[in-house]
């Protein structure tokens, strides 16, 4: 690619901006909040949720910047991505290496320092995961990369989780569950929608390779396991009522969209059920977290083991 174009600093912040992706970073950041807020009774310790969250947030844009860096061919070529700024040529390849290198850094020492070696080191398996793994390897190699790369992206409630307690709790893996089983209607919705584009840049995404009906009938799949995985908080006590009187009709509405889409050969119906799906993520955690502060029966059920001192 060409070579960097001299601009103003704020202009060239704007670009770095850009190359980290922070409305996913924003999403990531409060998934991995939820996480650390519901992972004990009593509230988070400040510094912990504000430097953990400060440094899943560098390690998310620093595998966006990875990820801008190993897909420059495939942005260069679709016409959702060629004008990001290493297509462009706005950042040179150099720089951006650096900056992702840098981000990744800043976020070692952060975690390491305010949080504990197991949230470090899966912090750096997800970077790892989604900025290599899945952009390098998966998202060229198989149909299946969104759900094999999917548990990268999943990962920010365990990260934040695990920054509060020092463990891997079932809890926290239920969370991960919900994202890991909502990513691929997400993005096979999105995938449909710039079908041209993926199919130009030879990228092997399930509307490519195995047609549009095909992918129709799998969000729909998709979309079902996730409105069954997102009552599992509930079943395990995690949650309670007002969190399941959201869930439902969130994912009601989730489940219509996605049966629109096998049904009906409408253009516009897998954006707006991609457009949708951010937001029902974002409630469901929402939702979540609200339930958590809640005092019993409004919020979580009551307990199936009894307290201590309890006799049967």
């Amino acid at each position: 690619m060409s070579q960097p174009i001299s601009a103003p600093l704020p202009a060239l912040c704007g670009e770095y901006l850009r190359l980290c992706k922070p409305r996913i970073v924003a999403m990531i950041v409060f998934t991995a909040m939820v996480g650390m807020l519901m992972a004990t009774p009593a509230p988070a310790p400040l510094p912990v949720l504000l430097f953990a969250s400060l440094g899943i947030a560098l390690a998310a844009a620093s595998s966006a910047v990875v990820n801008h860096i190993a897909d420059l061919h495939i942005d260069a070529v679709m016409e959702r991505t060629r004008g990001r700024p290493l297509p462009q040529g706005r950042i040179g390849l150099c720089q951006a290496g650096v900056f992702a290198l840098s981000l990744a850094a800043a976020s070692v020492v952060i975690l390491t320092a305010f949080t504990n070696l197991l949230t470090v080191v899966l912090t750096l398996l997800s970077l790892v995961g989604y900025g290599f793994v899945y952009t390098s390897y998966l998202k060229r190699a198989t149909p299946q990369n969104i759900v094999i790369g999917g548990a990268a992206g999943a990962a920010p409630p365990v990260l934040g989780w695990c920054a509060v307690t020092g463990a891997v709790d079932f809890h926290a893996l239920l969370l991960f569950l919900i994202v890991f089983a909502w990513t691929p209607p997400h993005f096979w919705a999105l995938a449909i929608y710039r079908l041209e584009d993926y199919a130009n840049a030879r990228v092997p995404m399930l509307p490519v390779t195995h047609g549009v009906a095909f992918t129709r009938l799998h969000i729909l799949l998709y979309t079902v396991l996730t409105a069954v995985v997102s009552l599992f908080p509930v079943l395990t006590y995690l949650s309670g009522m007002f969190y399941l009187a959201v869930a439902v009709p969130l994912g009601g509405g989730f489940l219509y969209l996605a049966w629109r889409i096998r049904r009906e050969d409408d253009k516009r119906a897998p954006m707006r059920l991609f457009s949708y799906s951010i937001y029902y993520l974002l409630l469901l955690f929402a939702a979540l977290l609200i339930d958590h502060y809640l005092p019993w029966p409004v919020g979580a059920a009551a307990p199936l083991a009894p307290a201590p001192g309890d006799v049967f």
